[in-house]
């Protein structure tokens, strides 16, 4: 398959490199990490004014309508300089605007949320998983009692990435037995949110509800379907972070082998360690080939072929960030689990990458219940 970017996506990569290369060097990053806010006001004004909170928003709620592929060159960018904004968090959430809300009349609720974000006013987040379900998206036990015109939640939440950066949550719970999504406003009664750190340097929240007031998203195709698809995304987006970091991590081994002394010479000149480096590239390859056809796929209509190839992805995704996570760290040698270097912050992203929306085991277990898997179909 030939995948050749764009001259625009071309343009806004180079573009978005140079701004990272610049103001989000490794240093900044990490006082950004240590910080009490944990992300950066000014670095979000900025990705707001090169168009990457606009991008994924549709052009009736004034933004770029980007295509998956759009998203994926943003991602692999911020993955290569370890960009720890709620940038993520915000795009899955606006694809669960628009996969499961009503924004496309171009007015209401859902559509004035997506005009915020894309204005880089509002952060969102989806609140997958809750305390018990492990990656279990349906393992779902938050209620939604309807009042009136409006609903209820309670249940707790686990594990909500940049949480408590964000101004409105999309919530899954059940009303009546059955899978539903809801928007909660981060200051709405009857929430209680506890903040922390994760060891990737991210934020990341768990969510408590009690009695807390909801606006249902969509309408009755807004359920378990919509749940599994706005997963996919993230899981994609995920892997195409991973994708740059397996990048940048890659090229911080080989020029660390170029200066560490070893009898004399420095120990890129060592056959065995070329051998090795050059299998670090090799699964980084696989895992990026993967990730371009899941991203094809995922802009398909057949749910489940998106379904294999996110699966498919996250898989060699998983096991590439295990390698080359594990080799860079011994070719780095003492080095390599230190926080002065980016090795070791890497290596620690791409660990929580695999196992967040379902680690290796996960996806090879969904990969297999899937039609087409007797015939190895991808």
């Amino acid at each position: 398959m030939d995948f050749t970017f764009t001259d625009e996506q071309q343009q806004f990569t180079d573009a978005l490199r140079r701004y990272l290369d610049k103001n989000y060097g490794f240093e900044a990053r990490q006082a950004i990490v240590y910080s009490d806010a944990g992300v950066s006001d000014t670095h979000w004004a900025a990705f707001t004014e090169l168009g990457l909170t606009a991008l994924p928003v549709p052009e009736e709620q004034g933004g770029f309508n980007g295509s998956p592929v759009d998203m994926l060159v943003v991602m692999q960018e911020l993955g290569r300089a370890l960009v720890i904004e709620p940038y993520w968090a915000t795009a899955v959430g606006i694809e669960a605007l628009r996969i499961a809300g009503s924004a496309g009349a171009g007015q209401g609720a859902d559509a004035a949320l997506l005009e915020r974000a894309a204005q880089g006013e509002l952060k969102l987040a989806v609140a997958f998983h809750e305390p018990h379900a492990r990656y279990d998206l349906f393992a779902i036990e938050t209620t939604a009692t309807q009042q009136g015109e409006h609903y209820a939640l309670s249940g707790k939440k686990s594990v909500v990435l940049h949480g408590a950066q964000a101004d409105q949550w999309i919530v899954p719970a059940r009303l009546n037995g059955e899978i539903a999504l809801f928007v909660v406003a981060r200051d709405a009664a009857g929430t209680q949110v506890t903040d922390y750190r994760t060891i990737d340097g991210q934020r990341a929240a768990s969510l408590a509800f009690a009695g807390t007031p909801a606006r249902r998203l969509g309408g009755q195709h807004a359920g378990a379907a919509a749940l599994e698809q706005i997963a996919d995304y993230g899981t994609l987006l995920l892997c195409a972070e991973a994708v740059g970091a397996l990048d940048a991590l890659n090229h911080a081994t080989v020029e660390y082998t170029k200066t560490r002394q070893q009898f004399g010479q420095p120990i890129a000149r060592f056959q065995a360690l070329q051998h090795r480096m050059v299998e670090m590239l090799i699964h980084a390859e696989q895992a990026r080939s993967a990730t371009y056809l899941a991203t094809v796929r995922y802009a398909g209509s057949d749910a489940d072929a998106r379904r294999r190839a996110v699966s498919a992805a996250k898989v060699r995704v998983g096991q590439a960030a295990r390698f080359v996570g594990q080799q860079a760290v011994q070719l780095h040698g003492g080095m390599g689990v230190t926080n002065e270097v980016a090795a070791a912050h890497l290596f620690k992203r791409l660990a929580i990458i695999e196992t967040t929306l379902g680690d290796v085991d996960h996806h090879l277990a969904r990969f297999a219940t899937l039609p087409g898997f007797a015939t190895a179909e991808v």
